[in-house]
């Protein structure tokens, strides 16, 4: 196996879960989204909210409810869409391969999965939505195994290149962050995006929720299951707007929203240092940055082009 094909080690949230309230039964039957074949309920939308609520330490109430909606609604069409995409390279997936997911999850909790999932019900919290979530996450892993993961070629002459380029960055100064990465999908999103980004910004400042938790809740980053762990980047490597955001922010303080041509960004600086020979990366770890940022570019190109190509019939 290729150190490639580690890549698609896709996303396992971190939940940490708190007590919320019961959605409504009537909610059961309505709905609130039609992807193409499939539908989403207003119970669905109502049990996802729940669950983010409680894993991301976000107050629970009506403004910050009303503002998360077009998200979460916007990840369960997207959820949708990969067990869609699965379906049709009629990719397999397990329910052993679900509970191994929700065992993970518990473990990464400190607990066993009954242990967990009696917290999730003493919580209110319908283990269903969880394993929806673990479901479409390992269909789209295997997607990306099955369709993506075959054009990544990383060659000996771009390692080669990519080494050279890093080497030639001797002196400047690199940063050590986290991200938080919105993406817009369309005008019409545009404004929805920018609302959740600053209530995000306004409630890690405020001291009501952990930068961390939220990544891994809302982020569409690569390194979303990391709590938006970035690595360490070097200066000429970041988006000038980025850039400027974190140079005018001290190590453990968080950026404004940042917009640039896909999205917004809310940057976390954990640390930054000039770069030397002794922090050059290896080889190995070229090879890997490289098929790293590729693969996530393709994934990333492939949801999009598979979400604009869907019937979506919004309902709320």
């Amino acid at each position: 196996m290729t150190r490639v094909s580690r890549l698609v080690v896709m996303l396992l949230l971190v939940f940490i879960i708190a007590p919320v309230s019961m959605p409504s039964m009537a909610a059961v039957q309505e709905i609130a989204a039609v992807v193409n074949a499939d539908a989403i309920s207003l119970n669905d939308l109502n049990k996802r909210m729940k669950l983010i609520m409680a894993s991301s330490g976000l107050p629970n109430n009506q403004e910050i409810r009303e503002r998360l909606t077009p998200q979460i609604l916007g990840t369960l069409i997207n959820e949708k869409i990969m067990v869609q995409e699965a379906r049709k390279l009629k990719l397999e997936i397990t329910p052993q391969e679900i509970e191994q997911g929700f065992a993970t999850i518990a473990g990464q909790n400190k607990m066993n999965p009954d242990q967990f999932r009696a917290m999730m019900k003493r919580g209110g919290i319908d283990a269903s939505t969880m394993a929806a979530q673990i479901e479409s996450q390992v269909a789209w892993s295997k997607v990306v195994q099955a369709k993506l993961r075959p054009r990544v070629v990383i060659s000996e002459r771009d390692i080669d290149d990519a080494y050279d380029r890093i080497k030639a960055k001797i002196g400047t100064t690199e940063y050590l962050a986290a991200e938080i990465y919105l993406p817009i999908n369309d005008d019409k999103s545009e404004a929805q995006v920018k609302n959740l980004a600053n209530r995000l910004v306004s409630e890690i400042k405020g001291g009501k929720a952990a930068f961390f938790k939220l990544a891994q809740q809302f982020s569409k980053s690569a390194g979303s299951m990391n709590g938006g762990d970035t690595g360490w980047l070097n200066e000429e490597q970041i988006d000038q707007d980025i850039l400027a955001g974190l140079k005018a922010i001290q190590k453990n303080q968080v950026t404004k929203p940042i917009k640039t041509i896909n999205g917004y960004h809310i940057m976390f600086l954990r640390d930054s240092r000039t770069m030397s020979a002794e922090t050059m990366p290896s080889r190995d770890q070229v090879y890997y940055n490289l098929g790293t940022e590729r693969l996530d570019k393709l994934q990333r190109r492939h949801l999009m082009d598979l979400r604009a190509a869907s019937f979506v019939d919004l309902r709320v």
